[in-house]
């Protein structure tokens, strides 16, 4: 169980204010973080329940993590230590690579969506790993954008039925990003 450092009271003189000026109303009990220090009397009366704020108090400062894992404690605690790139995971999957809504309702559609968003995703993560390699300072969703308006035209001769394939790289970004991936050249 994970119990973040609590707003403080005494950082925050707002709240006692409110009380003391009578202004402190249901809006404001809901949607502040320190309603569970207040006690209700009557239909008025209002005051700070120094006892439960105390009893909190106690914890300020403080992680705990509660898990049925069978890790070792410091396991735990470098595992927890990962949980942004885990959040970033969900976050890419969600808005660069719109893994939902997912508009299917076969059981083996849904599968293959969900399959196909985890193989893009690993091509994300493979473009971030050469980015990284080749030390450019283009984040993997700029270099995705770059890459969508990039064109390839081709043209057939109807006489000598020869084709040509021409890369379009009119910015100086799409030329950037052309060396960086050896393309279009």
């Amino acid at each position: 169980m994970v119990r973040p450092p609590k707003a403080r009271l005494h950082t925050n003189s707002g709240v006692k204010k409110l009380i003391a000026k009578g202004r402190l109303t249901k809006a404001s009990i809901n949607n502040k973080g320190y309603n569970k220090y207040l006690r209700l009397e009557g239909e008025l009366k209002i005051s700070i329940d120094k006892e439960k704020y105390q009893q909190d108090a106690q914890w300020d400062g403080l992680k705990g993590y509660l898990t049925n894992a069978r890790l070792s404690k410091e396991d735990i605690i470098e595992n927890y230590l990962h949980l942004w790139q885990i959040e970033k995971a969900f976050r890419v999957a969600k808005t660069d690579l719109k893994i939902r809504p997912v508009y299917h309702r076969l059981q083996k559609r849904i599968e293959a969506h969900i399959c196909l968003n985890f193989v893009a995703y690993k091509i994300y993560k493979e473009l971030e790993r050469q980015l990284k390699l080749k030390k450019s300072i283009l984040s993997p969703e700029t270099v995705i954008d770059i890459l969508q308006s990039i064109y390839e035209i081709e043209v057939t001769n109807t006489t000598t039925r020869q084709t040509i394939k021409k890369t379009l790289l009119l910015t100086e970004e799409q030329k950037l990003v052309a060396t960086l991936f050896g393309f279009g050249c």
